[in-house]
């Protein structure tokens, strides 16, 4: 007898949260021209600008190119400190990357999946390194050029970024490379 009483109680609570909550979406559902315009900016990358798209892809190919450098010199470098600076591009940049790939998967944009040309090129020509002159050149591009011009994008992109979700990582991406740049000065010292 409780039981039922009780199960009663519940389905009562329950039909009147679920009349409230459609109520609260048919309130909140556009109509009309907003309904048109709302539906074909989800089929174009969720109604990100054509600026916030590319911030998301600029975010991306920074990660990958990191990532992809960090993996030549776990195995090529040297000194213990670069190859400690590099298992830490590794991991945060890894982390950030799974982190731009949620977003993007969200908002509907396609990312790129490996290095860009120029990247591509420093890979080769770390390639044909070792000793220290590897240790140099890699902390030189990938340590410190790169995190300067990833530092300056993300910049410039964070202020004209208007999705808040690409605002987040963006803000979020900025203290970390902003570390980075600093390690890899320090370990150029």
């Amino acid at each position: 007898m409780q039981k039922s009483k009780t199960v009663k109680g519940l389905l009562a609570v329950s039909a009147v949260v679920a009349m409230f909550s459609t109520a609260g979406v048919q309130a909140q559902a556009p109509s009309g021209a907003a309904q048109t315009d709302a539906a074909s900016q989800s089929a174009s990358g969720a109604g990100l600008s054509a600026g916030d798209e590319k911030a998301l892809k600029d975010m991306a190919q920074a990660n990958i190119n990191e990532i992809a450098a960090a993996k030549i010199a776990l195995s090529k470098a040297q000194s213990s400190e670069v190859k400690a600076f590099a298992q830490q591009m590794v991991e945060d940049h890894g982390s950030a990357l799974t982190k731009v790939q949620t977003v993007a998967q969200q908002k509907s944009v396609t990312l790129p999946t490996e290095p860009d040309a120029a990247h591509k090129a420093m890979a080769a020509q770390l390639e044909k390194q070792s000793g220290d002159a590897f240790d140099k050149l890699y902390m030189e591009n990938a340590g410190t050029k790169d995190h300067q011009m990833v530092l300056s994008k993300l910049q410039s992109d964070a202020k004209m970024i208007k999705d808040p979700d690409v605002k987040a990582l963006a803000d979020a991406h900025t203290p970390v490379v902003e570390q980075h740049l600093k390690s890899a000065q320090q370990v150029i010292k």
